[in-house]
């Protein structure tokens, strides 16, 4: 089973890695003229393109490998292979006869989102959160086979702008039918996605210690998409927007590969705790020597290069007392277990100086490492030489 998950697994990821690197080398050998690359999407939607292909393919590779039993690896890895065909579209351009197929193909990139709301749905079990979720998947199910059907047999491809005909689609009345499909479909998805979202929460309320620690996961880089996104509105480039906000989504599948398969070593709290402390730190220090420059130049008419001079070495002066009391009081708020753990053990030293019976020890020791650690046993040896 294993064997046979590893072949079907990396031979996705190896189809989508190879039409994207096909299509990377046809834009960068033969570009497409002006009127064309216009319609395909510019140089910058290639590269985001290409950072979700990368991201979801590998990640799903990966996952459909280890857990081949859980479906979110396959999901994740047909997101990343219907990306790559819908991307192949730049590819299918140079030629004549493929051209109005590369503009056909552009309902998969819809498709890639459908298949992320059972992703939703789905994580981090496989399995729905309970029975009364069934109909928001049905209706997923039911909004993307409506946007693939309509998509494919409307009469003109609703996917592209201007309007151009569909070689496939069907004219009259049952046209018309195929076209509402592909509009209720794509609400119908969106609606499901916001329920997908949900079920997170609803999951997270009744999950236990471990489910806990997956959810904070995706959670987490929820937040940080969000930061990408409102750090990149003052940025005066629209390539660099997209930078940033491409490198932070594609950040979800690597979450849910490392929320799946190996949460326990890497501490959500611990990485979240952190995040907080670092960004307060490096807003206060940021604070304490642009104030200090502004004193000193503004004020005090400091010659420019001793004020930053100054500022700067007072800022290294701070750091290290500034981290340590920023990071007990975030520890305190999004880390409790070390912190818990650090107080029980500062605990145990204080009394660890007046202690002067050796068995009292070794019990405060033993309760000590129980409630810091949690380990499944503990044991203390000690050696007592004849004198």
């Amino acid at each position: 089973m294993t064997s046979a998950a590893f072949l079907r697994a990396w031979s996705i990821w190896a189809l989508s890695l190879a039409v994207t690197a096909t299509t990377l080398a046809s834009a960068v050998i033969h570009p497409l003229p002006a009127k064309l690359a216009a319609q395909q999407g510019s140089a910058l939607n290639g590269a985001v393109g290409i950072v979700f292909i990368a991201a979801f393919a590998t990640m799903g590779a990966l996952l459909a490998w280890k857990r081949p039993g859980n479906p979110i690896g396959w999901l994740l890895s047909a997101t990343g292979l219907v990306t790559a065909l819908a991307a192949s579209g730049e590819f299918l351009a140079h030629f004549p006869r493929t051209l109005t197929l590369a503009d056909w193909l552009g309902f998969l990139f819809l498709l890639g989102f459908g298949l992320c709301v059972f992703v939703l749905l789905l994580f981090p079990t496989g399995k729905l959160p309970s029975r009364r979720w069934r109909p928001v998947a049905w209706a997923a199910g039911a909004g993307l086979a409506g946007w693939v059907l309509g998509c494919a047999f409307a009469p003109t491809i609703i996917t592209f702008s201007p309007t151009a005909r569909n070689p496939v689609g069907v004219s009259g009345a049952a046209g018309d039918v195929f076209k509402l499909m592909a509009l209720g479909g794509a609400g119908l998805m969106a609606a499901t996605g916001l329920a997908a979202v949900a079920s997170l929460a609803f999951r997270y309320r009744r999950a236990g210690m471990a489910e806990c620690a997956q959810l904070k996961w995706l959670v987490y880089v929820a937040a940080v998409i969000v930061v990408a996104l409102l750090a990149s509105v003052p940025v005066a480039s629209n390539n660099l927007q997209n930078a940033i906000s491409s490198g932070a989504v594609a950040l979800v599948p690597v979450a849910i590969g490392i929320a799946v398969l190996r949460y326990r070593l890497y501490d959500i709290d611990r990485i979240i705790s952190r995040t907080v402390a670092y960004a307060i730190i490096t807003g206060l220090l940021v604070g304490v020597y642009a104030g200090l420059v502004l004193l000193a130049t503004q004020v005090l008419g400091i010659h420019g290069a001793v004020a930053v001079a100054a500022a700067t070495l007072i800022a290294a002066a701070l750091f290290n007392p500034v981290r340590q009391r920023v990071q007990h009081h975030v520890d305190r708020r999004f880390n409790r277990a070390r912190y818990d753990a650090d107080t029980t053990v500062a605990a145990f030293a204080t009394r660890l100086k007046d202690a002067v019976d050796l068995d009292t020890v070794r019990a405060d020791l033993v309760s000590v490492v129980q409630a810091a650690l949690e380990p499944a046993h503990v044991g203390v040896w000690t050696s007592r030489s004849d004198r």
